[in-house]
């Protein structure tokens, strides 16, 4: 009896964590299409990107405070896991990316992002001893294949030394992300997480800006998508709610659930999910050989959700 209710356990949390998962990444993937649109309209790429986490920030503060209780001694104690998260987790990444396009072909320094499940893999079996089985390496092979078809490289693989450099930057950013989310010590809410981490990473990308390391400029140009147009604050909206605040609170309860291994691997499905929107919102089609990918992609994390679940 005891095994059953363990296992059922195991299952429900798995599941619920793979619906976190599914959503944050489906969040995640929209964010592209929507920035597409605003820098289409005269925004920049950092601006953008400062502005919605800001705004996420502003949504979720509140949530964070009514969760705090007034206990500031639980903020105290992760204060620097909040700082860390901000720091590295959401701007380090983001400033990493600009700083990789501007020497890369865009599809490249995507590729090279996205290999940060193999790093977090990497990080547990070498600091926890958490030895990934055969099913969790055969997930990341087709996993990897998959994001290689899906990502479009018809642009060249050439690359400075110096680009290539802030890319895998970009891998540690995003592997601090899924190991950040799912660390803790059981008493910091979520919400509380992404909030803080949010606030500081864009006053983060804001200093940065000041500071002339990525360009600040925005427009209130109308935004033109396909097949319709709206005022820049609607975008902006979407892109603050749901592509940051919806992401990162679902991403964080993601990874607490499935562990930062397997939510790692979900994640790829962003990629996937980002091809989707730009498709309906930008009139992208994808290629036949883009959808092979995407299967590859659902089939890698299937075989990586097998491999996780017998290690339970």
């Amino acid at each position: 009896m005891a095994t059953m209710t363990h296992d059922t356990a195991v299952q429900r949390r798995l599941r619920s964590g793979l619906i976190c998962a599914v959503v944050s990444a489906s969040s995640f993937g929209l964010s592209g299409p929507l920035a597409r649109g605003l820098m289409n309209a005269g925004w920049s790429a950092a601006s953008v990107v400062a502005v919605r986490v800001l705004v996420a920030a502003v949504v979720l503060v509140p949530i964070a405070l009514i969760q705090l209780r007034g206990d500031w001694q639980l903020l105290r104690r992760n204060a620097s896991l909040i700082a860390v998260y901000g720091l590295v987790a959401v701007a380090g990444t983001q400033l990493a990316y600009f700083n990789a396009v501007s020497y890369m072909p865009v599809g490249v320094a995507l590729l090279i992002e996205f290999t940060a499940p193999i790093a977090v893999v990497g990080w547990l079996w070498l600091r926890h001893d958490q030895r990934p089985t055969g099913a969790t390496v055969a997930g990341a092979m087709l996993g990897i294949t998959g994001l290689v078809l899906v990502i479009d490289l018809r642009s060249g693989l050439s690359a400075s030394w110096v680009g290539m450099a802030w890319a895998l930057a970009t891998v540690v950013g995003a592997a601090a992300y899924f190991i950040l989310s799912a660390h803790g010590d059981g008493t910091l809410p979520g919400t509380v997480l992404a909030a803080g981490g949010l606030l500081i990473g864009g006053l983060g990308l804001l200093a940065a800006g000041a500071a002339g390391i990525v360009p600040l400029h925005a427009t209130t140009n109308p935004v033109v998508f396909q097949d319709f147009t709206t005022s820049w604050w609607l975008p902006v909206l979407l892109l603050g709610v749901v592509t940051a605040a919806l992401s990162y609170v679902t991403g964080i309860a993601a990874s607490r659930l499935l562990g930062s291994r397997l939510a790692s691997f979900t994640g790829l499905l962003e990629v996937l999910a980002a091809l989707t929107f730009a498709w309906a919102l930008l009139g992208e089609t994808p290629h036949p050989i883009q959808l092979l990918g995407g299967a590859l992609i659902l089939t890698g994390v299937i075989a990586v959700r097998r491999g996780e679940t017998t290690t339970d």
